[in-house]
């Protein structure tokens, strides 16, 4: 079966799509294309619905990779709504807008905390409710001073582009790598790069903003001691 065309890759604002299903089991149901992001790299799936030709609106979950490369799993709230579909039916795949910007907002905002901590990231997870880094270091962290510093970067008002390069690329500028936990996905010849001009640059195949101004006000609201070699930063939104 040929991989799930990923549209939500070069256009996060894109909130929905017309698409054939290609296959069913279960509660998973795969699609031909989609705009729902599959949890990955630290953030979690995207929520929403397919709406069939009917008019009814089944619930999606969470949406998940499958086991195959290129494989993306809607996951139904209803194993009985999930039976009333086949391959070769015709959907409209919405997302939950809310959900989505929360995690292109979060997601922007640990790139910015990336370019004020300079060290390795050690761990990560973005959610709708907040999002945290765990930096591999050893050094003491101020919580006010952080969130100062994404203030300001926030009200400075940088773009955040995309583009993608070659493998050998990557292998050239090894210092884009941040994550000591995930490397960038490899095997089709071409990594994903995300740029925010100017604060940071990083593989990444999440899905952001268009402009950090787009963020909002956003905090540190916990730093913690997980290890002798790890501090742990936690983010929420502002008010």
């Amino acid at each position: 079966m040929p991989p799930t065309i990923e549209l939500f890759r070069d256009d996060a604002d894109l909130n929905a799509c017309d698409a054939i299903v290609t296959a069913v089991d279960g509660l998973a149901v795969q699609l031909d294309r989609t705009v729902f992001y599959p949890q990955g790299g630290g953030q979690a799936g995207d929520a929403g619905v397919l709406l069939t030709a009917e008019g009814r609106a089944l619930r999606v979950i969470d949406t998940r990779k499958g086991a195959e490369p290129g494989q993306i799993l809607h996951l139904l709230a209803d194993a009985t709504e999930a039976a009333t579909l086949a391959a070769g039916q015709t959907v409209s795949a919405r997302i939950d807008v809310a959900r989505r910007e929360a995690h292109r907002r979060f997601h922007t905002s640990t790139h910015l905390l990336c370019a004020l901590v300079p060290h390795p990231v050690d761990g990560c997870s973005i959610t709708a409710a907040y999002a945290r880094l765990d930096f591999h270091m050893t050094e003491p962290l101020d919580k006010e001073e952080l969130t100062a510093g994404l203030a300001r970067l926030v009200a400075e008002s940088h773009p955040v582009t995309t583009r993608w390069v070659t493998d050998a690329d990557l292998d050239a500028n090894p210092q884009w790598v941040r994550s000591m936990r995930v490397q960038p996905p490899r095997g089709n010849g071409l990594v994903r790069l995300v740029d925010v001009q100017g604060v940071d640059m990083q593989p990444c195949g999440g899905t952001h903003v268009s402009n950090t101004a787009d963020i909002g006000a956003v905090v540190v609201t916990k730093i913690e001691k997980k290890s002798a070699n790890t501090r742990r930063v936690v983010l929420g939104f502002g008010s």
